[in-house]
C-alpha cells in the first residue's frame, strides 16, 4: 500500500503529513510559513527520504490550476509578496521526484470532507470555510471544481445591512463582499473585539448569519449542491448554524423545497474533520494524482 505526502499550505502556517490511502495520517508537523527561501528546505526535509508514492498540496492563493498554462502549478498574485510566482509544484517534484496534486487550500478541504467527512457518497458539495478569510470549495462528481480559475466565493457580493456598524467591509478590493463583511477581521472591526470574545452577543451573530446566509442562498440557487458544509475559525460558534438555517429558509422565500432543503439541519452542516480536511484532502490529492501518473492502489 503507497504512502502519500501531504501539504497544507496556509498564509501563516504549513502543516504537513504522511499518511495512508485510507486517509490514516501517521506522522506529522507544523512549521510557519516565512519566505520560500526559509520555508523550502524545512518543507523537504520533512518529506525527503520518506517512501512517498505521490503528495499532494492545498495551497493559499490564486493559484495556476490549468495544465495547460504557462502559470500551472505557481502560486499567483497572493498578498504575501514574496511566494508570488513561486513554482510550487515543480520545486516538490524537482526534489522528491514524484506526482504532485495541487488545489486551494479550501478545494482541498472540500474534497477531504468528500472523501472521508460530511460529504461522502455525494455527487455535489460546498465547503465554505470562514476565519481570517472566506473561501469556497466545490465538488462535483467527486472532483474539486476549477472552470476558469477556481471559485472565489467568499468574494460574493452580498447587501450590507443598513444598521450594520461596519459602514465598508475590510476587504481592500470590494466595499461589500462577503469577505469583507462576515470574515473574522470583520467581526473585530465592527465590534472591537475577536469572534471568540463576541460569543454570548447575540446581535453578532444574527448580522453574522445575514451574510452567511446571503451567500449560501446563490450558492444553492446558482450550484445546487447536495449538502454545504461550513469550517473555519469563526464557525466553531455553534450558536451559528442554527441562525444561518433560519435566515436561509428565510430568505429563499420558499422558493426551492424538497430535497436537502427539507431539513436543513442535515444539509447545511459543520465541517466534521476536526480541522484536520485540509491535510485529508492533501492526502486525496496525492492519491489522484498517483493514479494519473500510473499507479495502482
Amino acid at each position: 500500500m503507497p504512502y502519500f505526502g501531504a501539504l497544507e499550505a496556509g498564509g501563516t502556517k504549513m502543516a504537513c503529513a504522511i499518511a495512508s490511502g485510507q486517509g490514516e495520517i501517521l506522522e506529522r508537523a507544523t512549521l510557519p510559513t516565512r519566505s520560500p527561501e526559509e520555508t523550502m528546505p524545512e518543507l523537504l526535509a520533512f518529506f525527503r527520504g520518506k517512501p512517498l508514492a505521490a503528495m499532494g498540496i492545498g495551497c493559499f492563493g490564486p493559484v495556476g490550476l490549468d495544465r495547460r498554462s504557462p502559470c500551472y502549478g505557481r502560486i499567483l498574485a497572493t498578498p504575501k509578496a514574496a511566494w508570488r510566482g513561486f513554482p510550487i509544484v515543480e520545486r516538490f517534484q524537482e526534489a522528491l521526484g514524484i506526482p504532485v496534486g495541487l488545489d486551494t487550500d479550501v478545494n482541498t478541504a472540500a474534497l477531504g470532507e468528500w472523501a472521508w467527512g460530511g460529504a461522502q457518497g455525494l455527487g455535489t458539495a460546498a465547503y465554505l470555510t470562514v476565519g481570517t478569510g472566506v473561501g469556497l470549495g466545490v465538488i462535483v462528481g467527486g472532483r474539486p471544481h476549477h472552470g476558469m480559475l477556481h471559485p472565489e466565493g467568499g468574494h460574493l457580493p452580498v447587501v450590507r445591512r443598513a444598521d450594520d456598524p461596519l459602514a465598508r467591509g475590510v476587504c481592500p478590493f470590494h466595499p461589500s463582499c462577503l469577505e469583507g463583511l462576515a470574515s473574522g477581521p470583520a467581526i473585530a472591526a465592527r465590534w472591537g473585539r475577536p469572534a471568540q470574545e463576541l460569543a454570548e452577543r447575540r446581535e453578532v451573530w444574527e448580522l453574522e448569519a445575514f451574510y452567511l446566509a446571503q451567500a449560501l442562498c446563490a450558492y444553492i440557487m446558482v450550484l445546487s449542491p447536495e449538502r454545504i458544509i461550513l469550517g473555519g475559525g469563526v464557525m466553531h460558534q455553534a450558536q451559528l448554524f442554527p441562525l444561518i438555517r433560519e435566515e436561509v429558509r428565510r430568505q429563499l422565500g420558499g422558493y426551492i423545497s424538497g430535497g436537502g432543503l427539507a431539513d436543513l439541519e442535515t444539509y447545511i452542516v459543520p465541517a466534521s474533520l476536526g480541522d484536520s480536511q485540509g491535510l485529508l484532502g492533501a492526502v486525496k490529492l496525492a492519491e489522484n494524482a498517483y493514479k494519473e501518473d500510473g499507479g495502482r492502489l
